[in-house]
């Protein structure tokens, strides 16, 4: 492979003629792709797609976990490739793989990082693999062979594993002198996807940065940061069963994963990865907006004040929540939007507290990033940087606010502790799980103050948070043991030669003449039953299996729509139904969820018949989806793109992109634009397009590989021939998208949609919930209902009346109406205007009492200074509705009276007395109003509280008299 410049950088000649960073990773990815035959593919987001176990996208193999699984649909684009490579976009921060708490600390984590790798799926293996690294390491990068060791599988016993000698052999047969292949054992050189699922041992290879000739072997996986790994190449050979056990994979595959951050700190001859051109420009960008020392690649005791650490945080922090923001995960409150807000809060407390940056530095570091990696990642050019600016600079605001608010926490915490003891680790995790402070951040604001926080009861609290999140996900996997295949069953029924299933009787349903659909039954063998993790030929009654038959019309969960239910007969027993509870695909198979009322045997013979009425929900629901799409990027905008959706048949779910929270004319519009397509009656066109042509169409959203070939383009009024003609503008038009679900028709079926919540799921990200058809038409006269029901109210309070209890009942009605109209299935649009409406109401009505409240109480208190002129104290009893008006009495009162102190009791027409008091200033501190209160309302067998200079209680009728003499009393022993 040429090379257009010169790869070695001997420390003699500095780094002159170091290649840079994009230079590193396109030679890599030309390597294999032109010299080796590897279809080079696009990174994948960091978003992960259907795997609900990962919060971020962390190593290159993630997108092809369903090869190595067996999973594939035999028919898309992945399952085709043989040898691959590409530089994956990862983030390791959350989860298992977390390294946010490192990053700053030492001169190579970080939490984004690019994986440079390639693939194997049943093509190449061990002696490939390893010829191919060394070929690329010592031949084009041209690294001095003498500085390189390799590592190898060593064996492990309690495996009943050996080691791996033919690995071994395979460096040695390349030359590499014995002394540099060292065996190790599982921790290090075995490699496992989870724990369960494919694994198999790792071969390594580490790069001395000293060299000069001498034997570094014995730093080799000791933690040196003079020795250091840059390539796994692992072979997946076995299977990791739920009991423990391995089992050899039917399929031999290779993944190989190589850091670019650190074969760029060998290639550019640094010893740390912030010194490469990948950091560089950022780390000058931070020290020009700050001012203050540069970087100096200090760590440890030498890095005073952490000002080091802090350009390492903020530098490595900020390329994340570009990559991220860009690929849809925004700063949030959950899952990896939480971890993302928790990246951002990091970096804005290094970047405020240790580098004194003004507020806006993370913001202004967005173009500098996307010039140094939009080139390898186009899409970030793509993301406007002032949409990624915006959220960041909206996010460092609130934390702002929040950093000065747990401060306050913390010191009010200090100075009720004892000394000499922990930081409560109740406040600490307060802080880190609600106000979002980074553990870091708690531990320096501590060690300020001299004080520990427990570190150990601490994590305890985030293992038992970490449990209690992953209890919904491994519930989720037991019940999949019948229905999600495993990879030795796939391989199973792929050597037995067992067909894929074929469900295109999935699509079979016509309109009859009267407009109703028809559904044909589906005659169909059972091929096998899959129980327990094992194929069988037979399941006895009572249970459950999962059956593959050689053909269905029931529609499997995909594509973010419901699986069918229904039931299944055998031929000639017309009486005995098999209920069909779930579907699944697997690896081109369907797997119908059944529970055995008899005994089912392969080869038996079955009809299956769809529940109709759920199926016809669900067809209507999808095309309801994307006419909404359509609709949405019509008033919003052609940048609005999916996120996410999910139909059933009760309603349908729709995620996407948005600036803001939907305006209220904009929910009218975008109902209105479906309400068109419905009233129209389009013909909704359906068919199977090869996927490279179905790539030209103009407006269709990226294609994802998961997609089986040929593809199912659904084209609203449009036939899909049209889309297809070259230069057509039709899918710009009308709702063109690829879609292997069941639609409707004809539009017309629909009747109507109603959008009845939407909402901000974090910054960036709306959800759109709508129901269509019955459910739609009640939405519209519920909130019809409710509409006029708040007409009422406000043409009653308009009328003004001069009754207190008629105004707090009108105000509870408006409590009461503003929950129903906040809880009930209505059109979002109308929703949000009786929240306003009712809103004012509310305001209104407060406004009213209190004015009323304040007449009556002047008017009491006018004849209660006549009754009682010029008395230091006044005790009596007078008529009031409620407490906040006898206080309001005994306020004037000392207000008109300065010198007075007063005590009111007020009978109710319960059997309750309400009691008021306050006390003048002049009398404090012998004679208290809370005193007062307890002695008054004790007497009551009630009780009371307050501060020296106001209070309130109540009590019992019975007691009254007794309670104005003891008020009496009590004041004339202390005045």
């Amino acid at each position: 492979l040429a090379v257009p410049w010169r790869w070695r950088c001997s420390p003699r000649r500095g780094t002159a003629g170091c290649p840079p960073a994009g230079q590193v990773r396109a030679a890599f990815l030309r390597f294999f792709q032109e010299r080796h035959g590897h279809r080079r593919l696009p990174s994948a987001p960091v978003r992960p797609r259907g795997d609900p176990r990962l919060l971020f996208v962390n190593a290159g193999m993630n997108q092809f976990k369903p090869v190595f699984l067996g999973t594939v649909h035999p028919r898309s684009e992945l399952a085709q490739h043989r040898r691959v490579v590409n530089s994956q976009k990862c983030v390791r921060a959350g989860g298992k793989h977390n390294d946010l708490e490192d990053v700053g600390r030492d001169t190579y984590h970080h939490t984004f990082f690019e994986m440079l790798g390639n693939w194997s799926f049943g093509d190449y293996f061990k002696e490939e693999a390893c010829s191919m690294a060394w070929e690329l390491l010592t031949e084009v990068y041209e690294i001095p062979r003498d500085r390189l060791y390799v590592t190898y599988f060593g064996g492990d016993s309690s495996l009943g594993l050996s080691a791996d000698e033919e690995c071994r052999d395979v460096w040695l047969r390349l030359g590499v002198p014995a002394s540099h292949v060292l065996p190790f054992p599982s921790k290090d050189n075995f490699w496992e996807m989870g724990d369960t699922g494919p694994c198999g041992p790792c071969t390594e290879i580490h790069y001395d940065h000293v060299g000069g000739g001498r034997n570094a072997a014995a730093l080799v996986n000791q933690g040196s940061p003079d020795v250091v790994e840059i390539w796994n190449l692992v072979f997946m050979q076995y299977s990791r069963e739920v009991e423990g056990n391995l089992l050899p994979l039917p399929q031999h595959h290779v993944d190989t994963g190589m850091g670019l951050e650190r074969l760029v700190t060998v290639l550019q001859n640094k010893r740390s990865n912030y010194d490469t051109d990948l950091f560089t420009p950022i780390l000058d960008a931070i020290h020009k907006s700050c001012g203050g020392p540069r970087y100096q690649g200090l760590v440890g005791d030498a890095d005073v004040g952490h000002v080091n650490m802090a350009y390492r945080v903020v530098a490595d922090h900020v390329r994340t929540l570009c990559v991220c923001i860009t690929d849809g995960i925004y700063p949030g409150l959950s899952g990896a939007e939480l971890v993302l807000r928790r990246i951002l809060r990091r970096a804005v407390r290094f970047s405020s507290e240790v580098l004194h940056a003004p507020p806006g530095l993370l913001a202004s570091l967005v173009p500098t990033v996307v010039e140094v990696l939009g080139d390898a990642y186009p899409e970030l050019t793509k993301n406007a940087d002032q949409q990624i600016m915006d959220i960041i600079n909206e996010n460092e605001a609130a934390f702002l606010s929040s950093l000065e608010h747990g401060r306050r926490i913390i010191e009010r915490t200090v100075q009720q502790m004892e000394p000499s003891t922990n930081f409560p680790v109740e406040v600490a995790w307060s802080l880190y799980g609600n106000l979002g402070f980074p553990l870091d951040l708690i531990d320096l604001m501590l060690e300020e103050k001299g004080i520990s926080l427990d570190s150990a009861a601490f994590n305890e609290l985030v293992l038992e948070d970490a449990k209690r999140k992953a209890g919904g996900v491994q519930a989720g996997q037991l019940e999949d043991t019948n229905t999600r295949l495993d990879v030795h069953s796939l391989a199973q029924l792929q050597s037995n030669n067992v067909p894929a299933t074929d469900d295109s009787p999935k699509y079979a349903y016509t309109l009859g003449q009267h407009g109703q659909y028809e559904f044909s039954p589906c005659q169909a063998t059972v091929l096998m039953l899959y129980r327990d993790q094992s194929l069988q030929k037979e399941v006895g009654a009572g249970q459950r299996c999962g059956v593959i038959l050689d053909r269905t019309n029931f529609y499997a969960e995909q594509g973010g729509q419901a699986s069918d239910q229904g039931y299944m007969i055998r031929l000639g027993q017309q009486d005995i139904l098999f209920p069909v509870e779930s579907v699944h695909l697997c690896g081109g198979y369907v797997i119908h969820e059944v529970t055995a009322v008899e005994t089912l045997r392969a080869g038996d013979q079955v009809q299956l018949f769809v529940d109709e009425a759920q199926r016809l929900a669900c067809m209507t629901n999808h095309t309801a989806t994307h006419l909404l799409n359509f609709a949405l990027r019509h008033v919003l905008g052609d940048k609005t793109e999916q996120r996410g959706s999910h139909v059933t048949a009760e309603r349908l779910r729709f995620d996407f992109d948005t600036k803001g929270p939907v305006t209220v004319e904009q929910l009218q519009q975008v109902e209105q634009v479906v309400q068109n397509m419905i009233k129209r009656n389009e013909v909704v066109h359906m068919a199977e397009v090869p996927l490279t042509l179905a790539r030209r169409v103009q407006g269709l959203r990226a294609l994802d590989e998961g997609y089986p070939d040929p593809v199912r383009i659904v084209s609203l009024g449009v036939p899909v021939e049209s889309v297809m003609t070259r230069d057509s503008e039709a899918a710009m038009q009308t709702s063109v998208e690829l879609c292997c679900g069941t639609h409707l028709l004809q539009t017309g079926a629909m009747e109507d949609l109603a959008i009845i919540s939407e909402r901000q799921l974090v910054k960036g990200i709306s959800r759109v919930v709508a129901v269509t058809r019955g459910q739609a038409k009640q939405a519209r006269e519920v909130g019809q209902c409710l509409a006029m029901e708040v007409d009422s109210v406000s043409l009653r309070m308009k009328q003004r009346s001069t009754s207190i209890p008629e105004m707090q009942n009108l105000s509870k009605e408006v409590g009461q109406l503003t929950k129903v109209v906040a809880n009930t299935a209505m059109p979002q649009w109308q929703r949000k205007e009786l929240q306003t409406t009712l809103k004012a109401l509310q305001r209104t009505a407060n406004t009213a009492i209190k004015k009323l409240e304040m007449q009556q109480a002047e008017e009491k208190a006018q004849s209660l200074l006549a009754k009682h002129c010029n008395q230091p104290v006044i005790i009596d009893t007078v008529p009031a509705d409620s407490l906040s008006i006898l206080m309001k009495v005994v306020n004037q009162l000392c207000d008109k009276s300065p010198g007075t102190s007063v005590l009111l009791l007020s009978p109710q027409v319960s059997g309750e007395v309400l009691c008021a008091c306050q006390v003048s200033k002049t009398c404090l501190p012998v004679f208290s109003a809370a005193d007062w209160a307890v002695a008054v309302c004790t007497q009551m067998e009630g009780k009371a509280g307050g501060s020296p200079v106001v209070a309130k209680g109540s009590g019992n009728a019975k007691g009254m008299q007794g309670a104005l003499t003891a008020a009496l009393q009590f004041a004339q022993s202390k005045l």
